[in-house]
């Protein structure tokens, strides 16, 4: 995609968690691992890249591989949407 021009995509259970963690971080930096210490899949990050959500905030030297990344605006705006907190509520139970 082009950043998000498809306004009525939503993101997935999965992308919404990876996402909503960047809410509450310093300049909404986006977690690597999980609540459980795995890895994030690289998929959710790449899709939430592609629909604009996040984007890489720099690189990391030590580990190339891995995508550092931020939330943006959009991404901020994708979680405001009413009835989204709801429906990501619900998954988590």
């Amino acid at each position: 995609m082009d950043g998000g021009a498809d306004k009525n995509v939503r993101p997935s259970p999965a992308q919404r968690r990876w996402l909503e963690r960047g809410l509450t971080q310093p300049g909404g930096k986006l977690p690597l691992f999980d609540q459980d210490g795995r890895k994030v899949n690289p998929t959710v990050i790449r899709k939430c890249l592609d629909h604009g959500w996040a984007e890489p905030w720099f690189a990391n030297q030590l580990k190339p591989d891995w995508l550092v990344c931020k939330l943006t605006s959009q991404g901020r705006a994708i979680l405001a949407q009413p009835g989204q907190a709801a429906i990501s509520n619900q998954i988590r139970l």
